[in-house]
């Protein structure tokens, strides 16, 4: 195990400068690709508006379904890994620009946001112009619960508030869909708004359908980390994610599968971060619920590149550990973490070895925190990567992705949408 420093150079010669101000502007963390789908929903909207102006009253509501639906169902699981199957499809002899921009398909939430802005903003003209007493009545109270969802999803209150913005949407969503059931029976429209809705209904209660409480041996390497095993039926597909719960009307929260090649179950590595985890690691439960389909993660798209470099900070390791035992693609990692042994054990420490012999592991309680995006550089640079796939906290992996995009380097990294 590589924990000396001296291996990385850190001459800021050797750095590549950055782009051309055009080009480094549409790396701007403005510009990334989440923003710039949930603008071209908007504008696609808006060039609706203008093309078929005057709108008819069936016209605003139908268009406020659309839009509302399609917010839900690309959240859906099984769309959500349709997604990952067709971006990573492409070749590798294909053009690196054109990879690169495929790789970004994890930006797909802003596809969700467009519609959800467009559907509201859509049901807002269609409720200012109901003349229908209880038809409006039920439309106002569906646009507040709306305009509540919306508010509380904001970054400010999400990031301060998660587990309330999480019940929100729930609850939110839910009371938000069965007013849509009844405004659009009230309306009397037509058989195509039930079948959307019918579709939107099944996509939410899916998830759901699949709700079971299964159970989970756990070991505590230290009083950081948990890792818990499972093995009921499922072997879930290496850079996938599973939600967990300790009571599942209240809150979730997903972690990265790791399944063993040629073995059944998978584990789940579970970091000392909050006040749920923080629980989960001090009284280890014997049975936790599960739901959902097993979804595609961020790291999926390795595939799109011929070698790649993973840069993980902490419990970071986890959603890389499927992908370095799998060993589809050829990589190196660069791991940081205080004291690795002490925190994680020596078998998985061992185990991360045996796969990734060059690995560089900057021990943090020996050397400090390093400058990670000088490190990944380094490492993508001599091991002669296309890419780099960061799995950090929100300001590392910000401050990784952009570091290196705005140089002309592929870079990836979760942007906590949800």
């Amino acid at each position: 195990m590589t924990t000396s420093p001296p291996r990385v150079h850190q001459d800021s010669g050797e750095f590549p400068p950055l782009l051309p101000a055009p080009r480094r502007l549409l790396k701007h963390p403005r510009l990334m690709h989440y923003n710039r789908l949930a603008a071209l929903v908007l504008l696609a909207n808006a060039a609706f508006l203008w093309a078929a102006w005057p709108l008819a009253t069936p016209t605003l509501g139908h268009a406020a379904l659309a839009n509302l639906a399609l917010a839900v169902v690309v959240r859906q699981q099984y769309v959500i890994n349709l997604f990952f199957r067709l971006a990573t499809s492409a070749p590798t002899h294909w053009p690196l620009k054109v990879r690169w921009t495929l790789g970004k398909v994890y930006h797909f939430g802003g596809l969700h946001v467009g519609g959800a802005l467009a559907g509201t903003a859509w049901f807002l003209a269609l409720t200012v112009t109901t003349p229908n007493g209880p038809l409006m009545a039920v439309g106002w109270v569906l646009l507040a619960l709306l305009a509540l969802i919306i508010a509380t999803a904001l970054p400010p209150f999400r990031s301060r508030h998660h587990d309330h913005f999480e019940k929100i949407h729930r609850f939110g969503g839910w009371g938000a869909l069965a007013l849509f059931w009844t405004h659009t029976l009230l309306s009397g429209q037509g058989p195509v708004p039930l079948a959307v809705l019918a579709v939107v209904t099944f996509s939410v209660a899916l998830p759901w359908l699949r709700l079971r409480k299964v159970d989970v041996r756990t070991e505590r390497p230290s009083p950081h980390v948990a890792l818990a095993r499972f093995d009921y039926g499922e072997t879930p597909f290496a850079g996938s994610s599973t939600a967990i719960s300790r009571s599942p009307l209240k809150e979730w929260h997903s972690f990265a599968n790791v399944p063993a090649p040629g073995r059944s179950g998978f584990r789940l590595t579970i970091s000392r971060a909050g006040d749920w985890t923080g629980s989960f690691v001090d009284d280890l439960p014997e049975r936790v619920w599960v739901k959902g389909i097993t979804t595609a993660g961020v790291a999926n798209i390795e595939v799109l590149f011929r070698k790649v470099v993973y840069v993980a900070t902490g419990s970071g390791i986890g959603p890389c550990l499927p992908h370095l035992l799998a060993a589809e693609v050829p990589s190196r990692l660069v791991w940081a973490t205080r004291d690795p042994r002490a925190t994680y054990g020596d078998a998985l420490v061992d185990e991360i070895l045996a796969v990734q012999p060059h690995a560089l592991v900057w021990d943090t309680s020996r050397h400090g925190k390093p400058d990670m995006v000088r490190l990944a550089h380094a490492a993508y640079r001599d091991f002669g990567a296309e890419a780099v796939i960061c799995i950090s906290n929100k300001r590392l992996t910000w401050q990784v992705v952009h570091g290196l995009e705005r140089r002309g380097i592929p870079a990836y990294g979760a942007i906590w949408d949800s």
